[in-house]
């Protein structure tokens, strides 16, 4: 706890967040909604265990608590949202780039503070480290069909 007027940065709530801080909150939330796949754990235990369990001190934790959240809360209507650029049914998807899909477009749908194409780089270099060999491709083809959509007036040729 901070005293009144104290202005020095908590750990991961910095107020303009380093990309770095971003990446390693982005990979975070990523590892939770991996693990409240398989767990079925509360997404305020997760959010608790990572918060101990990791150094957050360079992780933007305000990003990454909203994007745990947010996929958690909407996963429903993101997954709609992803099924018609699926080559498979859903429940087929590997649970890394599963994690990864709706993460990225819980950010193109609400973090519009984040260009789509650091949406979809951010999403192809988790899945280069984290999903299957080929994973980061399907990563990027869907995350691409998903932001002309919801991105329309940023993706547009110019």
């Amino acid at each position: 706890m901070t005293e009144a007027g104290d202005t020095s940065p908590q750990p991961g709530m910095t107020s303009k967040p380093k990309a770095g801080d971003r990446r390693r909150a982005r990979a975070l939330a990523m590892q939770g909604l991996y693990q409240r796949h398989f767990s079925k754990t509360p997404i305020s235990d997760i959010e608790a265990e990572f918060m101990v369990d990791n150094d957050m001190s360079k992780v933007d934790v305000m990003y990454f608590r909203d994007v745990l959240r947010g996929v958690h809360r909407e996963q429903a209507e993101l997954d709609k949202l992803l099924e018609p650029f699926l080559d498979r049914p859903l429940q087929e998807v590997d649970p890394v780039e599963l994690a990864i899909v709706r993460l990225g477009a819980y950010e193109l749908k609400h973090r519009i503070d984040v260009p789509y194409k650091v949406v979809i780089n951010e999403g192809i270099e988790m899945a280069k480290r984290f999903g299957g060999t080929e994973g980061h491709k399907f990563v990027n083809s869907i995350l691409d069909k998903l932001s002309r959509r919801l991105r329309l007036a940023e993706t547009r040729p110019r």
